[in-house]
């Protein structure tokens, strides 16, 4: 079954659109911030698969890339892989015809709600993996799904965390050396201030009785 369905923009992971949930899901928002979460992943080149599944508990994430937006649904566990990305591919097409010329140029989150009503109405295409269609579509040798890597969420969230750790601490770092740097200049102008100031007061006292001799005279 399909639970969640989520269309963001990769560049900045701007949500576009999602499809309606009907409120009777059990954790559903619990799954829209993990689902937003990857989104800002994606958007930071963190994973670079164009197509993925990341397991969630009793649930997967499926999701595609293709010109700069992600298409992601989230199935249970038993549903088929295979069904999941075909679903997503028809959202794809269609996504593409109303919405493509917009997409880059698209300000403000769910833009695109409206395209909900045809989610909706493919979701339903996809509910009953026994239909005649859907068999058709199982055993479609063209369109196969075993090389799309499959991943555990943390493990793809973990990365994310751990590389912006990484970029913070490179960060801190490159601004501690600054100051180290500041700092070493104002102790070795100091140095040199300590090693020459006697030489330089006691050739001004013989500049200043030279010159008050010289006035005297």
């Amino acid at each position: 079954m399909v639970k969640l369905t989520m269309i963001a923009r990769v560049t900045d992971g701007l949500p576009l659109t999602e499809g309606m949930d009907d409120g009777q899901q059990k954790d559903v928002d619990f799954y829209k911030q993990q689902a937003k979460a990857l989104f800002k992943n994606l958007s930071k080149g963190h994973n670079e698969a164009s197509r993925m599944s990341i397991e969630t508990g009793p649930n997967f994430f499926h999701y595609i890339i293709e010109g700069r937006v992600c298409y992601l649904t989230m199935c249970e566990r038993s549903y088929p892989k295979k069904l999941a990305f075909q679903y997503l591919e028809d959202l794809k097409n269609e996504f593409e015809k109303v919405a493509g010329g917009q997409i880059e140029t698209a300000a403000r989150p769910y833009q695109f709600i409206k395209f909900d009503t045809f989610i909706q109405k493919t979701k339903k295409l996809y509910l009953d993996t026994h239909t005649q269609r859907n068999i058709a579509k199982l055993n479609d040798e063209l369109y196969e799904v075993h090389q799309i890597m499959t991943r555990n969420v943390q493990e793809v969230l973990g990365v994310g965390e751990k590389l912006d750790q990484v970029s913070e601490m490179s960060s801190r770092l490159t601004s501690d050396t600054r100051v180290y740097a500041e700092k070493a200049r104002d102790l070795n102008r100091q140095a040199l201030i300590k090693k020459w100031a006697p030489f330089a007061i006691v050739i001004g006292v013989v500049l200043l009785l030279f010159w008050v001799r010289k006035k005297i005279w």
